[in-house]
């Protein structure tokens, strides 16, 4: 297409696999939890399976694709259940935070759902794959239309790249009708503009936030850690904000 593509490598990669749980559950819940090495993340497929998504560094992503299945699994919920040790400072003003938050009547957080336990992975499931940012300048030109990973590419911590395609196609397809109906041949530059322009405002927004969200939870300097884990629980907190947030990644 001659455009400019803008891309960086994370140096991380994402395992992957089709998981079966411990317990049949009503499961509905996507889970992430943040280790030293990335997130490993949970998305239901049904009441028995999740898709596994597991963001770490090369070498271990490597080690990890050659365990026997056992041993895979016990990785894997080792990842979801250790208890790693954590700042006092931070678990101080946490605490806090949590009853600043009881005594004017908004949630603080403290009753949380456990975490699923993986019993199996589905054979032949595992894989690994790169991950890195990537855009598009442009999503069209003269008879072509860029489309999800072919546009754009987010890191898998918020579980949002099929939801930036399935936006994409959402658009698309709408936009197509609309030029068929109005007599324009589907090739036609003004709603191939009007696509372009919707999911960029879209999209651009949603990538920068969760880049800033990457970059965020891999450092662990202590004013840091500090603000992310306050911030985090007001935005619990905040329904409004919470809802505008939900609203954003779910378009």
């Amino acid at each position: 297409m001659g455009v400019q593509y803008l891309s960086w490598s994370y140096d991380q990669m994402g395992v992957v696999a089709t998981v079966l749980l411990a317990e049949e559950t009503n499961n509905t819940t996507a889970w992430q939890r943040w280790l030293p090495s990335g997130p490993v993340a949970l998305l239901p497929l049904d009441n028995k399976r999740s898709s596994l998504v597991w963001s770490t560094w090369h070498d271990h992503a490597k080690q990890l694709l050659k365990l026997p299945e056992d041993q895979f699994v016990d990785s894997l919920n080792d990842a979801l259940w250790n208890q790693y040790p954590r700042s006092t400072g931070v678990a101080t003003a946490t605490s806090w935070m949590s009853s600043a938050l009881r005594r004017v009547g908004l949630p603080d957080g403290v009753d949380r759902q456990l975490p699923p336990s993986v019993r199996h992975i589905v054979p032949k499931s595992r894989a690994a794959f790169p991950l890195g940012f990537g855009h598009s300048t442009r999503y069209v030109a003269p008879g072509v239309v860029l489309v999800g990973d072919a546009a754009h590419r987010v890191h898998p911590l918020a579980g949002q790249g099929v939801n930036l395609g399935f936006g994409d196609l959402k658009d698309l397809t709408e936009l197509l009708a609309e030029s068929v109906y109005s007599g324009f041949e589907i090739t036609h530059p003004t709603w191939m503009e009007k696509y372009e322009s919707a999911r960029q405002r879209h999209n651009v927004p949603t990538q920068l936030m969760i880049e800033v969200l990457h970059r965020l939870y891999t450092v662990d300097l202590l004013p840091v850690v500090l603000a992310r884990s306050l911030g985090l629980q007001l935005t619990n907190a905040l329904q409004p904000l919470k809802k505008l947030i939900i609203t954003q990644a779910t378009t």
